[in-house]
């Protein structure tokens, strides 16, 4: 019920675009967990043919984020998320009408760009509506993702019953209504003329150094969440030994993120620095790895009883998997577009899903191999400690650029306590009003005397013509006398205490 409201409570183009990501998960998770099966089993290719095909489209899609978030700054989002839907439409159509290679290849690359497009499209157009509510946006989005990625694998399992051009089908009718509904209802935005190339662009943002420290932080994040579907649900099964209990895992998800996300956001939001929280989320996704370690390698359970005891490791570390997401992501997609200029926000998303999708393939390769050497060598653990490392770096990654005050400070965000330990730079310091003397009197107006202004300005013998002028007001402190002031200690702290934090300390903010 809250979900519902928190919906209602936007525009019409923010409640377009969450249905949208509920039916682009759905569409998604419907046909691509059974493409494999489908390659292999029903049209007899090669473990190396499989490979090429599945490893061209995250190609496609992961290496050209960058293509899709220039494109939504420079041609206009609405635009761009249009063409990516319309897209896989027809990449997912090839994919159910097409046996031959080439086919299946051409709707690999289509699939993927599709997603290149969409994706920081559809994140940028999302920010920018939101204006200052985007963490609640972002909390929202990430709840129709969620349910999205639960109700695909379950409608394509269903469909499979029929045979895998049925789900293809059915996929691809699903983003052709999103296409034809959002090319519709979605409002066009004016976009500024460029005054950059996008080589310019580029180089503005990848060398925006406090994006980078990150964006590299984040790696963990990215490496964490994609065990939802690599590690989790294998151990599922191996615990139960029951090849349905990899869903197990996506309901208790689905579920707590519709009961807690809004209420995690919305209470978190208000209390705390942004940072701070994603680096908390990020240590609660690591211990969600905790269980799982504890009980690994036990034997197959004997029992329904049994299998539902062993089963409970992991899903209690799915749901604090889950529930660190949802601590960690809406501020993470808040933050994002505070780095750069409003113009290039496409474009810092599509960089940083670059790296994410660098993360994610360097993420499960490590994990595949300790899976592997945690088989071969009896050391079950191992791929559980390996992810617990991911999150307790990115985490420690996050906290430390909080801590150097490199990350910046969404709008009608709770600030940061300011430093004490050391000046702002002084460009910084220049664009800030000088805090008094605190043992300065303050100025009175022109023919107000102070309070002992009598004792202040009695005459001498030695000056007794120039009394008569005593009552004009005092006169501006000379530079040496603000050289004094700025210099004492005391006034020095008070400057601290009454100006904020600086964004960025590294000097990259733009």
């Amino acid at each position: 019920m809250k979900t519902w409201r928190a919906m209602r409570g936007f525009p019409l183009a923010i409640r377009l675009l969450l249905v949208n990501q509920l039916g682009v998960n759905t569409g998604f998770y419907l046909l691509i967990p059974y493409l494999a099966t489908h390659l292999s089993e029903d049209l007899g290719m090669s473990a190396a043919v499989v490979g090429i095909v599945l490893g061209v489209r995250n190609l496609s899609q992961q290496g050209l984020f960058i293509i899709g978030g220039s494109a939504a700054d420079r041609l206009g989002a609405r635009g761009v998320i249009i063409a990516g839907c319309g897209l896989r439409t027809l990449g997912f159509a090839m994919f159910a009408l097409g046996d031959g290679l080439p086919v299946l290849l051409a709707a690999s690359v289509l699939s993927g760009l599709a997603g290149a497009l969409f994706n920081p499209a559809v994140r940028a157009y999302l920010a920018q509506e939101a204006g200052e509510r985007k963490a609640e946006a972002f909390a929202l989005f990430n709840v129709f993702a969620t349910t999205g990625a639960l109700v695909g694998p379950l409608l394509g399992s269903a469909l499979l019953l029929v045979d895998f051009r049925a789900s293809a089908l059915t996929a691809a009718a699903i983003f052709a209504l999103l296409t034809a509904a959002q090319a519709v209802v979605l409002p066009a935005r004016p976009v500024p003329p460029a005054r950059t190339s996008v080589l310019g662009d580029w180089r503005e943002v990848v060398s925006h150094r406090a994006f980078l420290a990150f964006s590299l932080a984040m790696v963990g994040m990215f490496a964490m969440e994609n065990q939802l579907y690599l590690l989790l649900p294998d151990s599922a099964r191996r615990a139960s030994g029951w090849e349905g209990a990899a869903g197990l895992v996506f309901l208790v998800g689905t579920v707590a993120n519709l009961a807690l996300q809004m209420r995690i956001t919305g209470r978190l939001g208000q209390r705390g620095a942004r940072p701070r929280w994603i680096a908390c989320g990020l240590a609660v996704m690591s211990l969600g790895f905790v269980p799982p370690l504890v009980v690994a390698g036990r034997g197959a359970p004997d029992g329904a009883l049994a299998a539902g005891l062993a089963l409970l490791p992991v899903l209690a570390g799915a749901l604090l998997l889950y529930l660190g997401a949802m601590i960690a992501q809406p501020f993470v997609m808040e933050l994002i577009p505070q780095f750069g200029r409003a113009h290039l926000t496409g474009t810092y998303f599509g960089v940083f899903y670059v790296v994410s999708g660098i993360a994610a393939a360097l993420g499960n390769t490590a994990v595949g191999w300790a899976m592997d050497a945690g088989e071969r060598g009896g050391a079950h653990w191992l791929p559980w400690a390996c992810c617990l490392g991911f999150g307790l770096a990115s985490a420690s990654g996050v906290a430390w650029l909080h801590r150097l005050r490199a990350l910046p400070t969404p709008a009608g965000a709770p600030a940061a306590p300011a430093a004490t330990a050391a000046e702002p730079p002084d460009a910084t310091r220049a664009e800030r009003p000088a805090a008094p003397h605190p043992t300065a009197s303050p100025k009175r107006p022109a023919g107000q005397a102070g309070p002992h202004a009598d004792r202040a300005n009695a005459p001498t013998p030695a000056r007794r013509p120039a009394t008569r002028a005593s009552t004009a007001p005092p006169a501006a402190p000379t530079p040496a006398r603000r050289s004094a002031t700025r210099a004492h200690p005391a006034g020095a702290a008070a400057r601290r205490r009454a100006a904020g934090p600086s964004d960025d300390p590294t000097g990259a903010a733009r």
